[in-house]
């Protein structure tokens, strides 16, 4: 009867405590299979948010090469440029006399640098020999004048070159590279122009050198024809010199 009734009051214990543990609360199980894949899903999930701001970075970083090949270059040299050919140009368009223009050089080679020939009085024939030297002459002062304007370019040139190469060395870009490579080409084409400039003054104080020549030599023989052609002998004739 003892052991009776201790069942029975453990029995009626456990029902109070039954009855005193609310209805809603329920036990927490631990599922290690799925705690797992929770963690591998949250670290596949954070290395792509890495990738993505890794992406966004080399992207960033792309831009602002794209930037700096498309900055221009700081440093100009085609002002300079400019002036040396306006003063070489103006250097030929000072030519005196015969200058650079076909119809001058037709004209005067169709007159003064013409053939001598008997029809030519002897005063004409001085006066075109006259004006043939004042050619060559004119001719050599202008090709002395055109080379002394190059050289004074030459150190308007060294400068430009200077600092276009110092401004290539510190280029951040592709762009500022290239131009500073275009305007040294740029230098070299405007030298270039100068020797043609030179070259053509010389030539032209060569060229009226030896056309006075060739017509010095033509009319030397014209004057020695005249000279021998047989005319009319001495007349003897009276002279009285004294009262």
């Amino acid at each position: 009867m003892r052991r009776l009734g201790q069942l029975a009051a453990a029995g009626t214990v456990a029902l109070m405590l039954g009855v005193a543990v609310p209805t809603h609360a329920q036990w927490i199980v631990f599922d290690p299979n799925n705690y797992v894949q929770n963690v591998l899903t949250a670290a596949r999930e954070l290395q792509q948010i890495n990738n993505q701001v890794t992406s966004l970075q080399n992207e960033a970083q792309m831009l602002i090469n794209q930037a700096r090949n498309l900055a221009n270059l700081p440093y100009s040299s085609l002002q300079q440029l400019q002036l040396s050919i306006q003063r070489t140009q103006q250097l030929l368009a000072q030519a005196q006399r015969i200058a650079y223009d076909i119809q001058q050089i037709d004209h005067a080679f169709s007159t003064s640098y013409a053939p001598a020939t008997s029809s030519q009085s002897n005063q004409l024939l001085i006066s075109n020999a006259q004006s043939r030297w004042q050619n060559a002459y004119a001719a050599t002062q202008d090709a002395l004048r055109v080379q002394a304007g190059i050289v004074g370019n030459l150190d308007t040139n060294r400068i430009q070159t200077s600092a276009l190469v110092t401004s290539s060395q510190s280029a951040s870009g592709a762009l500022q590279a290239t131009q500073a490579g275009n305007q040294i080409l740029a230098i070299q084409a405007q030298q270039l122009a100068d020797l043609t400039a030179a070259a053509a003054a010389q030539g032209r104080a060569q060229s009226l050198e030896a056309a006075q020549r060739a017509s010095a030599q033509d009319q030397g023989r014209e004057q020695l024809r005249r000279f021998l052609t047989p005319g009319q002998g001495y007349q003897s004739s009276n002279v009285q010199m004294f009262h």
